[in-house]
C-alpha cells in the first residue's frame, strides 16, 4: 500500500510563490511604491508652488476652526487642505496609471483580439471551401454511379 504523501509546508509555500500572479503582484507593488515617490514630488514641486501663488506654500496649512478660535490647542480644527493634497495625489496617480497604462494596454490587448479575430474568420472560410469541395466530389460521384459508369 502507497500511501499519498502530501506536500510539505515548504514545497506548498515555494508553489505559491511561484505564481504568476504573485509575482506580478509583487512588481506592482515596488513600481507602484517608485511612482508614488514621483507623484508626490510633482505635488510639492508644482501643485503646491501654484497653490501658493494664491495662499500658503503647502496644502497642508489650509484649514477652518469650527470654534471660535483655534489658538493655544484649543477649539476643533479641520484640515481640509490635507485631504485636498491627498485627493490631488491620487488623482494625479489615477490620471498617469490610466493614460500611461491602462489605455495602451486595452488598445494593444483589442488590436490582438481583432487579428485573431480576423485569423479566425480566414481559417473559416478555409474549412467552409474544403467543405464545399468535399461536397462537390460526393455529388460528382453520386452522379457518376447513378448514371452507370461505375468501372470495376
Amino acid at each position: 500500500m502507497s500511501a499519498k504523501q502530501e506536500p510539505s509546508v515548504w514545497q506548498g509555500f515555494k508553489t505559491f510563490l511561484m505564481r504568476g500572479n504573485v509575482v506580478d503582484l509583487a512588481v506592482a507593488v515596488v513600481i507602484g511604491a517608485a511612482f508614488t515617490s514621483i507623484v508626490n514630488s510633482v505635488v510639492k514641486g508644482v501643485i503646491n508652488p501654484l497653490v501658493g501663488a494664491f495662499g500658503t506654500k503647502s496644502l497642508d496649512n489650509y484649514s477652518s476652526c469650527l470654534t471660535d478660535t483655534c489658538t493655544g490647542g484649543r477649539g476643533i480644527q479641520i484640515m481640509w487642505g490635507s485631504v485636498l493634497g491627498a485627493t490631488l495625489n491620487f488623482l494625479i496617480t489615477a490620471a498617469v496609471v490610466y493614460f500611461l497604462m491602462v489605455l495602451p494596454m486595452s488598445k494593444y490587448l483589442a488590436r490582438q483580439a481583432a487579428q485573431k479575430a480576423a485569423r479566425e474568420g480566414t481559417k473559416e472560410v478555409m474549412e467552409v471551401t474544403e467543405l464545399e469541395v468535399l461536397k462537390e466530389i460526393r455529388d460528382a460521384l453520386v452522379a457518376q454511379r447513378g448514371s452507370g459508369h461505375d468501372e470495376r
